[in-house]
C-alpha cells in the first residue's frame, strides 16, 4: 500500500503497533535472562543448559528470519505478523509450566518461530507506508526500540518476579502477544512486494543448518571440550553449510538472499555493525544480570531498575541519532558509537567483587551513549542502499544481522564467561565435598547457592565464586570491547560517505548490469 494512501494519525498507530511486535520478541530475552537465576535453582539447569534456554529462542529466530521475511513479502506482512503472534504466545503459555530444563528449550524454540514471523515485517511494514520525509524518524524510533527493549523486558520480569514465580515472565508475554495481535489486526494495513519473491529452500535449509551448527558449536565448546568430536561437528558443519548457501545463493536464478548486495558499501558496513552490536548487547545483558543479581545481592525488579539508565539514554539519542547522520553522515556517526561502546565494554574490565553500582553505571552508561549513536544509522544504511522495492529484503538483513549478532553473542559471551569462569574457580576447590565441587564448576548460581548450603563453612566457596565470576565478566565484555573495535574500524574504513549514490530504481536481481557504489547502485560509474 503506498503511504500516501495513510493518514498521519494511521501511520502513527502502525509505527506504535510495529514498536510493541518489536519490542515483544527483543524482551523476551532480557525478561528470561532476569529469571534465570531463578529458573536455574528451581530446575537444576547447569551454565551450558541456562545458555541453552537462551539461546534455544535466539538460534530459532535467527535461523527462519531469511525465509519468514521472504513469506511475509510474498503472502503479506500483516498475516506473517498475525500468524507469528499467535505462534509466539502459545510457545510463551506453554513455557510458563514448563517442569524441566529440555522441555523448557523446546517451549522457547516454539517461541522463536513465532518472533521469525514477526521480526521482518515490523520495519519492512514501516519502511513502505511511510513518506521518504518521514521514514528516517520513524526507522530512528524503531531503533530506539530495538536498543531498549532488552532493558524494558527486564523491568517488567524485575516487577513480576517480585511477586510471582518465574512462569509470570511468559504468562505476561502471551497477553503482550494478544496485544499486539489486536494492535495489528486494527491498524496495520496488508503490505507485500510487489515483485515476486522466491522462497528458495535450499538456501533457507542452508540458512538455517549454518547458523544452527556455528551457535552449538560455540555453545558446548566450554563444556566437551572445544576438540571434541560433537563440538567440531557442529563448527564444521556450520562452516560447511554457510560457504555451500553462498555458494549456491549465487548460482541459483531466485536466491534467498544474492550476496552480491554485500558489495554495497551501507548494506555490507550496517549489517556487520549491527550483528557486532547486538552480540556484544545480548552479552553484556547475559553477565551483567547475573551481577547485579549475584555479587551486588540485587532483587529481579532491582537489578532491572538499575539497567533502566541505559534505556533512558538508548531512547531519546536512537531517534536524534538519525538527525546527526543526515548532518554528519553514516560512516562517521556509526563508528564514532562503535567506537565509544567498545570503551564502555572495555571498561568492564575494572570491576572488582567488591565494586559497587555506581563503578557499574558509569560503563553501562558509556555503553548506552554508543549503542544509540550507531544503531540507527547502521539501519538507515541497510534500507537506503536498496531501492523501495527491495525493502523486504533490507529487513530482512537487518534483522538477520540483529538475531544472528544477538544468538552468537549468548554462545560467545557465554563461553568466554564460562572458560574464565571455571579455569579461575577450578584451583580453589580443593578440600571440598567432590559433588559440591563439581556443581560449583557448572555455574556461580550454583556454587553461591552451595556455598549457603555449608553454612558458616562456606564463605571461602563464597568469596571464589564472586572472584570466578569477576574473572569471568572481563573475559567476556573485555572480547565485546574487541568485536565492537573492529567493527568501528570497519565501518569507518568500508562505510558509505556522506557523497555516495543511492538507487532508487529498481535493482537487477542478477546485478550483472549494475556497477556497484559507496552507497548503493550507481548508474554505469564506478566507485
Amino acid at each position: 500500500m503506498p503511504a500516501t494512501v495513510l493518514s498521519s494519525r494511521r501511520r502513527s498507530f502502525v509505527l506504535a503497533s510495529m514498536c510493541l511486535a518489536l519490542v515483544l520478541v527483543i524482551a523476551s530475552v532480557s525478561m528470561l535472562s532476569n529469571a534465570l537465576p531463578h529458573i536455574a535453582e528451581d530446575l537444576g539447569l547447569s551454565q551450558t543448559s541456562q545458555t541453552w534456554v537462551v539461546d534455544a529462542y535466539a538460534l530459532t529466530l535467527a535461523a527462519l528470519l531469511l525465509v519468514a521475511g521472504a513469506l511475509g513479502d510474498r503472502f503479506g506482512r500483516r498475516g506473517a505478523l498475525l500468524v507469528g503472534t499467535v505462534v509466539f504466545g502459545l510457545g510463551s503459555v506453554l513455557s510458563a509450566f514448563a517442569d524441566s530444563g529440555s522441555a523448557l528449550i523446546a517451549f522457547r524454540a516454539i517461541s522463536g518461530i513465532g518472533a521469525a514471523l514477526i521480526m521482518p515485517g515490523t520495519l519492512s511494514t514501516i519502511t513502505s507506508v511511510f513518506p521518504p520525509e518521514g521514514r528516517a524518524k520513524a526507522v530512528g524510533i524503531w531503533a530506539g526500540f530495538a536498543g531498549a527493549g532488552g532493558t524494558l523486558g527486564m523491568l517488567g520480569s524485575g516487577l513480576l518476579l517480585e511477586s510471582f514465580w518465574w512462569g509470570s515472565i511468559f504468562v505476561a508475554t502471551a497477553l503482550l502477544s494478544a496485544v499486539a495481535f489486536v494492535a495489528i489486526a486494527l491498524a496495520v494495513p496488508s503490505t507485500k512486494s510487489e515483485e515476486h519473491v522466491s522462497l528458495d529452500p535450499p538456501g533457507a535449509v542452508l540458512a538455517a543448518l549454518g547458523i544452527a551448527g556455528l551457535v552449538f558449536g560455540i555453545i558446548e565448546g566450554p563444556e566437551r571440550g572445544w576438540g571434541s568430536p560433537v563440538t567440531l561437528a557442529g563448527l564444521i558443519l556450520g562452516v560447511v553449510a554457510l560457504c555451500t548457501f553462498v555458494w549456491w545463493e549465487l548460482r541459483t536464478p531466485s536466491p534467498l538472499l544474492d550476496p552480491r548486495l554485500f558489495r554495497l558499501r551501507g548494506f555490507a558496513t550496517g549489517s556487520a555493525s549491527l550483528l557486532v552490536m547486538f552480540l556484544a548487547m545480548f552479552g553484556f545483558f547475559l553477565v551483567a544480570v547475573q551481577f547485579l543479581q549475584l555479587l551486588l545481592g540485587f532483587s529481579p525488579l532491582k537489578a532491572a531498575v538499575a539497567l533502566l539508565p541505559m534505556s533512558m539514554v538508548v531512547l531519546p539519542l536512537s531517534a536524534m541519532a538519525a538527525t546527526f547522520a543526515e548532518r554528519y553522515g553514516q560512516r562517521r556517526v556509526a563508528a564514532l558509537g562503535m567506537l565509544i561502546g567498545a570503551a564502555g565494554m572495555a571498561s568492564f574490565a575494572t570491576i572488582r567483587a567488591d565494586s559497587g553500582y555506581l563503578h557499574f553505571l558509569a560503563c553501562l552508561l558509556t555503553v548506552g551513549v554508543g549503542f544509540a549513536l550507531a544503531m540507527t544509522p547502521s539501519t538507515t544504511a541497510i534500507v537506503s542502499s536498496l531501492p523501495v522495492s527491495k525493502q523486504g529484503v533490507a529487513s530482512a538483513v537487518n534483522d538477520t544481522a540483529r538475531e544472528v549478532g544477538a544468538a552468537l553473542g549468548v554462545a560467545v559471551m557465554a563461553s568466554a564467561f564460562n572458560s574464565a569462569y571455571r579455569g579461575s574457580i577450578g584451583s580453589k576447590l580443593d578440600g571440598l565435598d567432590p559433588e559440591v565441587a563439581e556443581r560449583s564448576k557448572e555455574a556461580p548460581a550454583l556454587a553461591l547457592q552451595a556455598a549457603r548450603q555449608l553454612g558458616d563453612g562456606g564463605a571461602a566457596l563464597t568469596d571464589a565464586a564472586k572472584e570466578a565470576f569477576v574473572a569471568g565478566l572481563r573475559g567476556a565484555l573485555v572480547l565485546a570491547g574487541l568485536f565492537m573495535l573492529g567493527g568501528a574500524l570497519f565501518t569507518w574504513f568500508r562505510g558509505p560517505h556522506s557523497d555516495d549514490v543511492v538507487a532508487e530504481d529498481v535493482l537487477d536481481e542478477s546485478l550483472e548490469d549494475t556497477t556497484l557504489g559507496d552507497g548503493g547502485l550507481v548508474g554505469v560509474q564506478g566507485a
